[in-house]
């Protein structure tokens, strides 16, 4: 935290994918006469934009959006860069009030409790590690972890590849376990000022009917020529870019493996299973945020209000 971001008045809006919290960040924003920060690890990549959802055209010009589609997805996007670009963000923004909003819990929790000063890792050791990531099992990496790093081989679930890989990473680069690199937290940057924290909370059958409906408008209006596209690059499989809920299934498509309407069920099913492991997280990581219900449009309406007169 520096001199420029201590105190800032801030929202911190978190939820499940599909959940809406782009809409309630936006209503604040207006409101408040605020700015929209992005929170979500997929939309930060530029050629991404129909297929993680990002706020449209229209939605940009109502409010100051910032970190959407800054990246190109050929980078390795970290959360320490994300703080970096959190932070040139929160000091270019002086004096208005940041509604941060997204689906990546590690982003709030790095913003809020400081993140660890792990070294950067060699790329001949990170090469290595995606290389072994594409011919080894995830269950085999997660034992090999338990050899380096056995306190966070009892964290991190055995599919978890991106963050087992990043702890094999930095156990072998640094010498040292990333459990040890975590227990010494940088200072955080949302801290000291007025704060509200929001957890989007819809009903079960809510929220899966909305990501259906949302991923067929996504195909509808041009995500598998975005599929197609993103394909086309020929990117390292083991880029985080690679992973967006959805894209998998629908550059199959784009290459004719499977059939649109397959990979469109196949997108939606993987959308449902990602919004529960995020509700699971939430659950565990935010227990004392507030809940908000997107489908209670009164409620909906009054936290609204009550954010916004408290910001101003």
């Amino acid at each position: 935290m520096t001199a420029e971001t201590a105190g800032r008045r801030a929202v911190l809006i978190a939820g499940p994918t599909a959940s809406g919290k782009s809409a309630l960040a936006l209503a604040i924003a207006e409101r408040c006469d605020g700015v929209v920060i992005n929170a979500d690890s997929m939309q930060v990549y530029r050629e991404l934009r129909i297929l993680t959802a990002r706020p449209s055209e229209e939605d940009e010009a109502r409010a100051p959006h910032h970190l959407y589609g800054h990246v190109a997805s050929g980078d390795g996007y970290t959360v320490a860069r994300y703080l970096d670009d959190l932070e040139k963000v929160l000091v270019a923004t002086a004096g208005r009030p940041a509604v941060i909003v997204g689906g990546t819990g590690l982003y709030f929790n790095a913003m809020t409790q400081g993140l660890s000063d792990v070294p950067p890792i060699d790329e001949r050791v990170r090469a290595f590690w995606r290389e072994r990531a594409r011919t080894t099992s995830p269950a085999s990496l997660h034992k090999e972890l338990a050899v380096v790093d056995p306190v966070l081989h009892g964290r991190l679930h055995p599919n978890d590849t991106q963050r087992v890989l990043r702890a094999l990473e930095v156990a072998d680069s640094t010498g040292r376990p990333l459990s040890e690199w975590q227990e010494k937290r940088s200072r955080p940057l949302i801290s000291g000022g007025p704060v509200a924290h929001v957890v989007m909370a819809p009903e079960r059958d809510w929220l899966h009917a909305r990501i259906e409906d949302r991923f067929h408008a996504m195909a509808d209006g041009g995500g598998l020529e975005e599929a197609r596209a993103f394909a086309a690059l020929g990117l390292d499989p083991a880029l985080p870019a690679m992973k967006a809920i959805g894209l998998p299934e629908m550059m199959a498509a784009a290459r004719g493996e499977v059939s649109v309407r397959l990979a469109i069920d196949d997108a939606v099913t993987a959308t449902r299973q990602y919004a529960k492991r995020q509700e699971t997280w939430f659950r565990n990581q935010m227990p004392d945020w507030p809940r908000v219900d997107p489908a209670a449009s009164r409620h909906f309406l009054a936290v609204v209000d009550d954010i916004a007169q408290r910001m101003k």
